[in-house]
């Protein structure tokens, strides 16, 4: 069974720095484009960033340009979202989601569950 597991979120202060866990079962992370979702209390959800199977960053929401970036570790079958210097208007439930054809903001097959990250001092 394919199964996505988001941790890592939780509340940091204007500035400070999280990273967010994707942790897969059921098939290899390596070999899909992984990207990464947020969605801001009453808003719709968006695409922050993806990288694809041949690790190559696209960049969804400029916002996060020079701040965010996403890293693999194979071995814990893992993707992870490297937040720097997070504003308040990062705050959100952040989602993995797994594609084995393309990195795209609508319509990737796999989605975990969510995690909380809440930017205030």
């Amino acid at each position: 069974q394919v199964q996505l597991v988001e941790s890592g979120g939780g509340l940091v202060q204007p500035g400070g720095s999280l990273r967010l866990s994707c942790a897969a079962s059921g098939f290899t992370l390596n070999y899909y484009n992984i990207g990464w979702f947020r969605q801001a209390p009453g808003k719709e959800r968006e695409g922050v960033l993806c990288v694809s199977n041949n690790d190559e960053l696209s960049y969804w929401a400029d916002s996060v340009k020079g701040r965010f970036t996403i890293s693999r570790d194979v071995v814990k079958n893992t993707v992870y979202l490297q937040m720097n210097s997070l504003k308040p208007e990062d705050t959100a439930v952040y989602y993995c989601a797994a594609d084995s054809f393309t990195c795209a903001e609508r319509g990737m097959d796999d989605w975990g569950q969510g995690t909380q990250v809440t930017v205030s001092s």
